[in-house]
């Protein structure tokens, strides 16, 4: 007789795990694309989403609540695609993220990011392609101001390093509080207009829920200091983006860099491309060397975890969105 267990699946594009003899031992896996994984997630027991973007386990999901899994797990930080109401309302799916394996990565992207900015890295390799020799100055990052907008284990990693360079850093979260051990002062919404203000730097490290889409809008970008420049490495659907275009395009602030936006990949169209001072990269700030075997590693660990009756890693509360 087969293996009657009901199956992990593991929905994956361009790549698989790269530990999946181990993950193989521990449950019956089935690999599933996005045209597969109509047909194979109603029963299953668990969801490795591999590739995390992908529409396709909303659009996959049973409609009877008896057949979906128990868990699933998202090889991302952001789980903003799994936040639709089949999945968050059924009390017995448990849903966790890749929270961790992202931070030191997106911190060192966020402080190389500041520096570049600071220093116009990009207009420098511009003169050297010309052969053109032009001295000028380049401004100080140390004793600048940074508002982290965004107080999960991310921001709190930006906060660290971008103080370690000199940097006087505060953050902005749902809870104000003054006493912080990563940011010092964090703003709550009565207070977040002025931490907008002092700062020269705003970086975007907050996760993407119904709560945050949209949140940086004109109102916002109006508020921040002007010559300001905004980081975001967080989700692009954070930022109006043509209230930004707008910002940028009026020298209300000096610059931006993104590493994430509405639309990816962004398109050829966007006036983001070519607008003065800013930064586009294509939503690699958490990729390094060996990430996917991290990623991998943590999924194996909550495997584990499950199979000896322990608690799960990084279980997201589904109302907040997000790793309390």
């Amino acid at each position: 007789m087969g293996d009657r267990r009901a199956p992990l699946i593991v929905l994956y594009n361009d790549h698989l795990p790269c530990n999946r003899e181990r993950i193989e031992s521990l449950a019956r896996t089935v690999y599933a694309t996005e045209e597969e994984l109509p047909d194979l997630l109603p029963g299953a027991d668990t969801l490795l989403a591999w590739w995390p973007l992908s529409p396709a386990v909303a659009a996959s999901w049973p409609d009877d609540p008896a057949k979906a899994p128990r868990w699933v797990h998202v090889a991302a930080a952001g789980v903003d695609p799994y936040l639709f109401p089949a999945l968050t309302g059924n009390p017995d799916v448990v849903l966790t993220n890749s929270r961790g394996v992202y931070d030191q990565p997106i911190a060192e992207y966020v402080l190389g990011l500041v520096l570049s900015l600071a220093k116009d890295f990009p207009g420098m390799w511009d003169h050297q392609r010309g052969r053109q020799w032009r001295p000028r100055d380049s401004e100080r990052v140390g004793g600048r101001t940074v508002l982290v907008w965004g107080t999960g284990s991310i921001g709190r990693a930006v906060a660290r390093l971008l103080r370690a360079v000199g940097m006087r850093v505060s953050g902005a979260g749902r809870t104000p509080r003054d006493d912080d051990p990563d940011f010092g002062t964090v703003h709550g919404p009565a207070t977040l207009r002025t931490g907008l203000g002092e700062a020269d730097y705003v970086v975007l490290a907050a996760p993407l829920t119904a709560a945050t889409r949209g949140m940086v809008d004109a109102s916002v970008l109006a508020a921040m200091k002007p010559g300001a420049r905004l980081v975001n490495v967080g989700r692009g659907q954070l930022v109006d983006e043509p209230a930004l275009v707008d910002a940028l395009s009026g020298g209300r602030l000096a610059g931006a860099a993104l590493d994430v936006f509405a639309q990816e990949p962004l398109p050829a169209a966007s006036p983001l491309w070519e607008l003065p001072g800013v930064i586009v990269s294509p939503h690699t700030a958490g990729e390094v060397v060996h990430w996917r075997n991290d990623l991998a590693e943590l999924f194996l660990d909550n495997l584990l975890r499950r199979a000896e009756g322990r608690p799960l890693r990084n279980v997201v509360d589904k109302e907040l969105g997000y790793v309390r």
